[in-house]
């Protein structure tokens, strides 16, 4: 009897006009042009949605949150949190998006199905500036937060192939 492969859902949130907010929906668009993924992998721009949010995250086993944090490492710095480290993630502080995502994840628990969630952080450089382009110190960092989303990705039980 074969395992059924786990349902992967990597979601960039954030708020595109605010520099490197957007940093996670800029980070799946990349990921969308740069690589191709096994069918079990689904890549969501969750922008500031919020609530909204519960369906696509109660159809996944997994749930890989790309999203700027907080820390107090250099810009362009990739974290991984995971369990009482998820507020410290921007989509987990009512301050920057609709609906504070831990308390959608609580929703989703309670509605039935609550997937194993991790964030990968990345420190932004300039989250304030209105402009829709990242700032040069993240755009430089893309190819190793990308590095690190496939990473997790794999980890999870996807896979990921270099579009040529």
């Amino acid at each position: 009897m074969t395992q059924e492969k786990p349902r992967i859902l990597v979601m960039g949130v954030g708020n595109i006009l605010f520099t490197d907010e957007g940093l996670g929906v800029r980070v799946i668009e990349a990921l969308e042009e740069s690589y191709s993924f096994s069918d079990n992998v689904e890549l969501y721009d969750g922008g500031t949605l919020g609530m909204r949010l519960m369906d696509p995250i109660m159809n996944s086993d997994y749930l890989i949150v790309v999203d700027a944090v907080l820390g107090d490492g250099e810009p362009g710095s990739v974290y991984r949190l995971t369990d009482d480290d998820l507020r410290k993630s921007l989509a987990f502080k009512n301050s920057m998006h609709q609906t504070d995502l831990v308390d959608t994840l609580i929703y989703c628990d309670i509605a039935g199905h609550r997937p194993d969630a991790v964030v990968v952080g990345i420190e932004p450089y300039d989250f304030q500036t209105m402009a829709v382009e990242l700032s040069g110190p993240i755009k430089e960092r893309l190819p190793r937060i990308m590095e690190k989303v496939v990473e997790e990705i794999c980890s999870a039980g996807g896979s990921a192939q270099p579009k040529a």
